[in-house]
């Protein structure tokens, strides 16, 4: 038998058709996984292009804690001075004349209520003049200090002779407690006072030494000590 007298093989044994065969199979699972892969890529893509919700940031002012409003604070009211309304003005009046005589003259506390009394002096009623010594608070011990310096210094008196003075019911009319601290208080030179008066009775009255030596120490003079006086007859002609 010839060639052509061979049977043909049937085409699904002839080796070309299974090579097809395979590069077919093998297009569709390769196209199956570009598929899968762009698939994937896709949902990469989206995961990545979709918007993220994003919690704005919050300024500095909103990251403070909120303000609260403190309690405000009251201030302490001052204390105001208490006007006693039903005072009478001329308890008032005499009240204000009082701290005058006591601050500018350094008068005693008898001396003003005194002067506030008097027909010669300021004419106010007992009652307005009590008044005005309750209510006035002073300090005086230093007003009789104050007195015995300008005693000592204008006129030259004597210890004793200033303290006489202070406690006068002609005088000053301070306490005797009162004119003995200002005595006690007092810095002057008592010999140098003594001198000071013998100077002015040797000139005014041209008196002798002696005669002046005796006023000097007088009980009823200037009451300077036997030594003050001693002191200011030594020294007069100098």
């Amino acid at each position: 038998m010839g060639e052509s007298s061979k049977k043909k093989k049937p085409f699904y044994k002839k080796w070309w058709v299974w090579v097809i065969a395979i590069l077919i199979v093998a297009a569709a699972v390769g196209g199956n996984d570009t598929e899968r892969v762009d698939t994937k890529e896709k949902e990469v893509k989206s995961e990545a292009t979709e918007p993220v919700a994003v919690e704005p940031k919050k300024s500095e002012e909103n990251k403070k804690e909120p303000k609260t409003e403190q309690p405000k604070k009251e201030e302490p009211k001052k204390e105001e001075a208490k006007v006693e309304d039903d005072v009478p003005a001329e308890h008032t009046s005499a009240l204000t004349k009082a701290k005058t005589y006591a601050e500018i003259m350094n008068m005693s506390k008898a001396a003003i209520h005194n002067q506030l009394v008097s027909e010669y002096g300021e004419k106010f009623s007992e009652e307005a003049a009590t008044y005005a010594m309750e209510k006035l608070e002073y300090d005086w011990k230093d007003n009789a200090l104050k007195k015995a310096e300008s005693y000592s210094d204008t006129m030259y008196m004597s210890k004793q002779g200033i303290y006489d003075q202070l406690v006068s019911e002609n005088g000053e009319q301070f306490t005797a407690e009162e004119a003995q601290h200002a005595i006690d208080t007092i810095k002057a030179d008592f010999k140098k006072n003594a001198l000071e008066k013998a100077k002015s009775y040797q000139d005014s009255m041209a008196m002798s030494p002696e005669a002046i030596r005796d006023q000097l120490v007088s009980e009823y003079g200037e009451q300077f000590t036997q030594e003050e006086a001693d002191y200011a007859i030594e020294h007069l002609t100098e």
